[in-house]
C-alpha cells in the first residue's frame, strides 16, 4: 500500500461530533544576510541564482501535493521572507494563491526591520497578506550585538510606523528576554518600549541554546551561562506586565489583544494539518508527517525526482497524534478538552494517558476539571518538563 494514499477526505473529516480539520500552509525561505547566535534554523546566503532555485522548487512542490478544500492559513518564516526582492515576493504569492481557492483567514510574513520598505509591504499588502510578525527581539543596541542582530532600534521604528501607513492591522513583534547579561529591569524597558508601539499581538521567548549556533559554543566555553531562577522571574514579570497592558496570554509565549491570537500556530498546536514548502518545512497531512530536506540543492533534486517530505516520515496513528495534541494543546491557556480527544482519537493508549496526567496532576503540574486538562502556573513555568513527561505514547 502506498503511505501517500490514506484517503484523506476521510481523514480530515474525522469522526462523528468533530468539525473537519483547518488546514494550513508554511513556507520556508531560507534565506539570510546574516546568522544570529541564537538561530539554528536552515538558512543560507542568498544569491539570484539560489533565489530563483527556490522559488522554481516551490511551483514544483506544489505540484506535487494532493491539495484538498481550501486554505485556512498561511505562514511564511525563515530565514528572513522580507529579503526577496518585491518581484520575488510577488512570484512567491501568486504561486501560493494558485493553491489557496479562497482568500485564507489570516496570511503572515516574518519580517526583519532591516528590510521592510514601502515597495516590499505593497506587494503582500497587494496579494492579501494581512499579518506581520516582526523580530525586533530588543531595543538595547548592546543586547542586539550580543544576540548577532542586524538592525537597530531607530529602524524598528521607522519599519513599524511604515507598516501601519501601509495598512497593516495585524502585526505581531517578537521580543527575546534573558539574554546574555540582561538584568529584570533591561528586560522590563524592552517590554515597555514594545508594548508602546500597540501592536496587536507580542510574542516573548526565553533564549534557548541550541546546538550548532554560536551561543551554544558561546555556553560551552563558560562565556554565558544558565540561570533558571533568573528566567523563571522574567516569565512571571513578563506575565504580569503584559496582562496589565490588556494583552491575554493564550499561550506560554505568546499574548494578544482579543480576536488577535495567531491562527496558524493555534491550528498546529491543535494538531491540524499544515503543507510544508521548501526545504526543511515540516508537514501533516494526507495521513503523514515528514520533513524536507534542509538543504536547496538536495530538496530541488529530490522534487526534480518527484518526490517530498522525505525525512523522518510517519504515518499519523492515533497515539503519536494524541501525545502531540496534549504536548503542545497544554502550552495554550485553554488546555486540552479530554471529551473531544476521545472522540477525535479512540483508539489511543488512553491507560498510557491517564496515567500520566494523574501523575503530573499530583506534582501541582496541571489541574483536571470537567474533562479540560490545564497547565498550572507552576506547570507553565516547566511546560518543556510536562511535555517530557508525555513523551512515549507516540513510539512505534
Amino acid at each position: 500500500m502506498d503511505m501517500t494514499d490514506l484517503g484523506q477526505d476521510k481523514h480530515r473529516s474525522g469522526p462523528p461530533g468533530l468539525k473537519p480539520l483547518d488546514q494550513g500552509i508554511y513556507v520556508h525561505v531560507p534565506f539570510c544576510s546574516s546568522t544570529c547566535d541564537f538561530c539554528a534554523f536552515y538558512q543560507i546566503k542568498p544569491t539570484a541564482g539560489a533565489v530563483d532555485q527556490f522559488l522554481k522548487g516551490i511551483e514544483a512542490e506544489a505540484e506535487l501535493i494532493p491539495w484538498r478544500g481550501p486554505i485556512s492559513t498561511v505562514f511564511w518564516g525563515g530565514g528572513t521572507p522580507g529579503l526577496l526582492s518585491p518581484d520575488d515576493l510577488d512570484r512567491l504569492a501568486k504561486i501560493i494563491r494558485k493553491k489557496t481557492v479562497i482568500q485564507p483567514i489570516e496570511w503572515s510574513i516574518e519580517l526583519a526591520p532591516a528590510w521592510v520598505t514601502k515597495a516590499r509591504l505593497e506587494v503582500l499588502r497587494d496579494n492579501g497578506i494581512n499579518r506581520i510578525s516582526m523580530g525586533i527581539q530588543s531595543f538595547s543596541d548592546e543586547l542586539l550585538d550580543g544576540l548577532g542582530r542586524q538592525h537597530t532600534p531607530k529602524q524598528v521604528y521607522k519599519a513599524y510606523e511604515l507598516i501601519r501607513e501601509m495598512g497593516f492591522k495585524n502585526v505581531n513583534v517578537d521580543m527575546m528576554f534573558a539574554l546574555p547579561g540582561q538584568t529584570e529591569a533591561e528586560w522590563l524597558k524592552d517590554l515597555e518600549e514594545a508594548i508602546a508601539l500597540k501592536p496587536d499581538h507580542i510574542s516573548t521567548y526565553c533564549l534557548t541554546f541550541e546546538e550548532d549556533t554560536a551561543l551554544w559554543i558561546k555556553l560551552s566555553e563558560g562565556r554565558v551561562k544558565l540561570d533558571p531562577e533568573h528566567e523563571a522571574k522574567l516569565y512571571e514579570a513578563t506575565w504580569e506586565k503584559l496582562h496589565q497592558e490588556g494583552y491575554q496570554q493564550y499561550e506560554v509565549s505568546n499574548f494578544a489583544k482579543p480576536g488577535f491570537e495567531c491562527r496558524h500556530n493555534l491550528s498546529t498546536w491543535k494538531m491540524q494539518e499544515w503543507i510544508g514548502l521548501g526545504p526543511s518545512a515540516a508537514s501533516q497531512h494526507d495521513g503523514m508527517r515528514g520533513v524536507n530536506p534542509a538543504d536547496l540543492a538536495l530538496w530541488s533534486q529530490q522534487l526534480n525526482a518527484g518526490k517530498r517530505m522525505q525525512e523522518d516520515r510517519r504515518v499519523l496513528t492515533a497515539d503519536l497524534l494524541l501525545e502531540d495534541s496534549l504536548i503542545f494543546g497544554l502550552r495554550v491557556n485553554q488546555g486540552v478538552d479530554l471529551a473531544q480527544a476521545r472522540i477525535r482519537f479512540p483508539d489511543a493508549n488512553w491507560t498510557f494517558v491517564e496515567a500520566k496526567l494523574s501523575t503530573l496532576e499530583s506534582e501541582g503540574l496541571l489541574k483536571i476539571s470537567s474533562e479540560v486538562v490545564r497547565l498550572t502556573n507552576k506547570g507553565r513555568l516547566l511546560a518543556d518538563s510536562v511535555g517530557t513527561e508525555l513523551l512515549g505514547l507516540g513510539s512505534d
